[in-house]
């Protein structure tokens, strides 16, 4: 447990990622997180140098049994640390900045078909309220291609008559339109569900709630849906239906800068990672219409 000198310098520290760096709240909780079992293990914040800072990442790994992809994170943690310690003039330089990072390898996207989809979907028991909640809340991510952030975060005043009102990372906003089948389900939700939920307390605004009308986390979020992709045997997490979203809009036909609007990406090279998911197409395209490959039977 942090406490004394450590523990007001890491609330400076969760201060100065909210109001200058604007981070999201899921990447401040991983920054937090970082920086706090840091701060744990006792090292010196004037003295510790870069080696040293290594053999804590290495011990970290042992321990936590890190992928590549969680020790990414905790470099940016620590790195984006010590440059606060740097402005607050507690150190003169940056250790961190001396550890080599290893190349970024293109995050594996997983996606799933159209027909998964509705397997999934039409197994969830939509007879109680929390299942017609479930089908409601995932029909809209697939849906609009949500985040499940941004999912938690809705309030009913972002619903309009064709569209939704999401705000994303760095507090981006945009207007999405909604799909034919969430909007049926949504329209129910708020109809004759969500009142259930929420058992008069008129003042929750949040879209989705649990069965004793408070806002729904990302942790009950997951654990639904991983019980629900349980009983059909699919394999998928929540972000899935973000990734086939996307992935399925391409297959059909959208131009990638349309999904890079609708999926929210500052730069369009993060959108690009759906375009090499599925070249089955491509493939019979190519046998199909190529030239000289008709010609030779090649």
């Amino acid at each position: 447990m942090i406490s004394g000198p450590d523990s007001v310098l890491l609330e400076d520290y969760e201060d100065y990622l909210l109001l200058q760096r604007r981070l999201s709240d899921a990447t401040l909780c991983v920054y937090r997180y970082e920086v706090q079992q840091f701060l744990l293990s006792g090292h010196s914040l004037q003295q510790i140098d870069c080696t040293a800072l290594e053999k804590y990442l290495i011990d970290q790994i042992e321990k936590r049994n890190l992928c590549d992809r969680s020790v990414a994170k905790a470099l940016s943690a620590l790195r984006s640390f010590f440059t606060f310690l740097q402005l607050q003039k507690i150190r003169e330089d940056n250790p961190v900045a001396l550890i080599q990072r290893a190349r970024e390898v293109r995050p594996y996207v997983q996606a799933v078909s159209v027909e998964e989809i509705e397997i999934l979907f039409s197994s969830i028991d939509t007879s109680t309220p929390l299942g017609f909640r479930d089908r409601t809340l995932f029909e809209l991510i697939y849906s609009c291609g949500l985040r499940i952030s941004e999912a938690c975060n809705l309030k009913v005043g972002d619903v309009t008559e064709n569209n939704i009102r999401v705000l994303g990372k760095r507090n981006k906003l945009r207007i999405l339109p909604i799909g034919e089948i969430a909007r049926e389900y949504l329209d129910e939700y708020l109809l004759r569900i969500r009142p259930l939920l929420i058992k008069g307390r008129l003042c929750t605004q949040e879209l989705f709630v649990g069965r004793r009308g408070k806002k729904m986390t990302r942790q009950a979020i997951y654990k639904r849906f991983v019980e629900h992709c349980r009983v059909c045997d699919v394999d998928a997490k929540v972000h899935t239906l973000r990734h086939s979203f996307a992935t399925h809009l391409l297959g059909g036909g959208a131009d990638l800068r349309s999904v890079q609007m609708l999926l929210g990406h500052s730069d369009i090279q993060t959108t690009q990672i759906y375009t090499h998911l599925d070249t089955s197409e491509l493939e019979k395209a190519y046998q199909k219409y190529h030239v000289r490959d008709k010609q030779t039977g090649k």
